[in-house]
């Protein structure tokens, strides 16, 4: 069993008030459940009361709260930390908090956890199916059986991922689900991350740091970026940046959109330094409809859909049941977000 597959929800672990129980009567659920599934919730802790809520408004009684789960879909934390003045931990369904680390919560010590791992499976196999479109010409092949052309592209146009060096910028879970499934392909992974650990984690056969990121482009054919949007990360991928990616490199991003400078990126694509990008995210979403990044050849848009899969909400259950009974124990949390740091 792969270390994915072991443990799909890996992240840092709280430290404080580990080892003493806490007292959970009440949790608010602040995005919509279906009836079907609160009563999971409700059968797996019958001593404690579930909030709900009330259309858009925040549930009634959120001030008795010591927890709450948090989505993209609901009230403003604002004004949930506002409300909830018992609240000592949110759960956010997603990974990515840059859409909710207000001033308020980032100084707040309400602990946050995330999804980091609910969706990794499904956006690894996002990208490697971008990857291999690119490998196969799948989008001048789509463009040609919609002017129904049978038109099979020049071999030299082809490629094949084995053998080639792919970078996963972003080693957290979704970057190691990413480099154990192009290794599969018969890929050399580089990963790039804040943290390097001593020992690779599988998939990749060398891990750098950030400093060395430049160097680390200049190899690859491929580089994945997987990071979250940080004031660290934020125009990462700048003119120079994309400069030192190797020539007819690919370009992915299935972070967030405003990591890349989307006119550099343009830029290198018509110049011919790029050969592709592969663009699940974009800054702004959604894109709008005049940018010039739909109408370029090289470019492949997706619209913010890796992360969809049926079976997101299972992912999310199984890891909030665990974190639930956790919290009461007094154990660790699993995946503990660095507020500050912004993942």
């Amino acid at each position: 069993m792969s270390a994915a597959q072991a443990d799909p929800y890996p992240g840092p672990l709280p430290r404080a008030g580990e080892g003493a129980s806490r007292r959970l009567s009440t949790f608010a659920f602040l995005h919509p459940i279906e009836p079907a599934q609160l009563q999971v919730y409700l059968d797996a802790f019958p001593g404690v009361e579930f909030l709900q809520l009330d259309g858009d408004a925040l549930p009634q009684g959120l001030e008795r709260a010591q927890a709450g789960a948090i989505s993209w879909v609901g009230p403003p934390v604002d004004d949930i930390l506002a409300a909830g003045r018992s609240l000592q931990w949110l759960h956010q369904r997603g990974a990515g908090i840059d859409r909710i680390a207000t001033p308020a919560l980032v100084a707040s010590d309400v602990l946050l956890t995330n999804g980091s791992g609910n969706h990794a499976i499904n956006i690894a196999e996002h990208v490697l199916g971008l990857m291999l479109a690119f490998a196969r010409q799948f989008p001048a092949l789509l463009r040609a059986q919609g002017e129904r052309r049978w038109t099979p592209p020049a071999a030299g146009s082809l490629f094949e991922l084995s053998g080639q060096t792919l970078a996963v910028i972003g080693a957290g879970a979704l970057g190691c689900a990413v480099a154990e499934r192009a290794a599969a392909f018969g890929m050399r992974v580089h990963g790039v991350r804040r943290s390097p650990a001593s020992e690779p984690p599988p998939g990749f056969v060398a891990m750098a740091a950030m400093d060395a990121l430049d160097g680390v482009l200049r190899e690859a054919d491929h580089v994945v970026i997987t990071l979250p949007l940080t004031a660290e990360t934020r125009g990462l991928f700048s003119t120079a940046r994309i400069a030192a990616m190797k020539p007819g490199a690919h370009l992915y991003n299935v972070g967030r959109g405003a990591i890349v400078d989307q006119g550099a990126l343009l830029e290198a694509l018509r110049a011919g330094h790029l050969a592709g990008a592969g663009l699940d995210v974009t800054d702004p979403e959604p894109l709008p409809a005049d940018s010039p990044l739909w109408a370029e050849p090289g470019v492949v848009i997706t619209a913010h859909s890796s992360g969809l899969t049926p079976r997101s909400y299972a992912r999310y259950q199984a890891l909030l049941l665990d974190n639930l009974g956790r919290f009461m124990r007094g154990e660790e949390l699993l995946n503990l977000v660095d507020k500050r740091r912004g993942y």
